[in-house]
């Protein structure tokens, strides 16, 4: 099988792993469609987590952009929410001077599965097109070009890159 693996600040490479295997009854191997990037491989790859050793195959999803944030304070309505989540990889500001009188909520957690329920809940109502976020697809031999484009986000304008397999 194919992976991406973390060889120190700056490398990359798409190499074979072996197989998953089944080792207690409760394990499960998934086939896997389609995947995404997360702005917290892009931390490992320049080194930012010292804890990564190279060798690490990569891969979890988030997602965060300081423009999606900004556009978030931009369209809010009085009264509404802000649910800031994953990460965005350098700072973000937060115009308290034009939300101060607007009664906004702000909440705020790294990607984890606890608002996966709501979400799909949000998709299942039509209140979400998914698709709309995606703005880039590659297929599993470009990933080092998709981790390239989503790492220069600013000027490719990359919001969701999906790899397909």
């Amino acid at each position: 099988m194919k992976a991406l693996v973390y060889r120190g600040p700056g490398q990359k490479s798409l190499e074979d792993r072996p197989q998953p295997v089944l080792r207690a009854a409760g394990d499960a191997i998934v086939k896997m469609l389609k995947t995404t990037i997360c702005g917290t491989d892009l931390h490992i790859l320049k080194g930012d987590v010292a804890t990564c050793a190279p060798g690490r195959v990569l891969g979890h999803e988030g997602v965060g952009m300081a423009a999606t944030f900004l556009i978030c304070q931009d369209i809010v309505a009085p009264g509404g929410i802000i649910a800031n989540i994953g990460v965005h990889g350098h700072k973000v500001d937060l115009h308290l001077e034009r939300l101060w009188s607007q009664n906004i909520s702000i909440t705020t957690r790294l990607v984890d599965t606890v608002t996966t329920p709501m979400l799909l809940k949000t998709v299942q109502a039509k209140k979400i097109d998914p698709t709309r976020l995606i703005t880039h697809r590659f297929k599993l031999d470009q990933i080092l070009d998709a981790y390239d484009a989503f790492g220069r986000a600013a000027e490719t304008r990359a919001l969701k890159v999906i790899i397909e397999f």
